[in-house]
């Protein structure tokens, strides 16, 4: 399965790591057993590869129609730089916010109106800068009806953020399958990825559960 086959990438690479005793702790003060990084990605040639085959097949097989690619900057600017390369598709780049200078611009590249925008971004973890990403552009006049990502932490916070946005979003890999991979693999033994599989129900109060806090 490729969502498999992507997470024993991202753990060979460590692009995901995992920690337990102690766990990360994030900017926001959220205690987390991972930490994911896929900006490596970009020093792996064969895997990047790896990842952008599954950005193809995922459209094939979902029957994805679309114009222009489009990368959430920052980290999802590479790979949508690269599936564009390999699909002859034009490309374009969204930025979190508009250039405080010049003409302020939040799209870079060239949209028309009415085209087919297919999102490209590298993590989902809230999906906040995703959400974003989609209402810059179709404010912009492109359509956007579908979105890859490489991974997703699975946190419901990203479902509830999802919801209602009129977008399908698919990604290549997952929390639960990254966990699963770990588990077979010995990055992490079987009691600490039980405890791993709880966090992204409840992220904000695990740390607490855990007994980290």
């Amino acid at each position: 399965m490729i969502e498999n086959d992507i997470a024993k990438i991202l753990l060979k690479i460590g692009a995901v790591t995992l920690k337990m005793d102690p766990p990360y702790k994030w900017v926001s003060g959220i205690f987390s057993p991972i930490y994911c990084d896929n900006r490596l990605l970009m020093s792996y040639p064969e895997e990047r590869k790896k990842v952008v085959d599954g950005f193809v097949e995922i459209i094939k097989n979902k029957r994805i129609e679309f114009d222009v690619v489009a990368g959430i900057a920052s980290s999802g600017i590479p790979h949508a730089a690269w599936l564009a390369e390999k699909l002859s598709k034009p490309m374009i780049y969204v930025r979190k916010k508009s250039k405080g200078y010049g003409r302020g611009k939040l799209i870079e590249g060239k949209l028309e109106k009415g085209a087919k925008v297919l999102i490209v971004e590298d993590l989902i973890s809230t999906a906040g800068s995703l959400v974003n990403g989609i209402e810059s552009v179709r404010q912009a006049g492109g359509i956007v009806n579908n979105c890859l990502a490489i991974f997703t932490y699975e946190m419901n916070k990203a479902t509830h953020n999802l919801s209602g946005i009129g977008c399908r979003v698919l990604t290549l890999s997952n929390f639960s399958a990254l966990v699963k991979i770990a588990r077979e693999e010995n990055y992490l033994d079987g009691e600490y990825c039980n405890k791993a599989l709880e966090w992204s129900k409840d992220p904000e109060n695990w740390g607490r559960k855990m007994g980290f806090e």
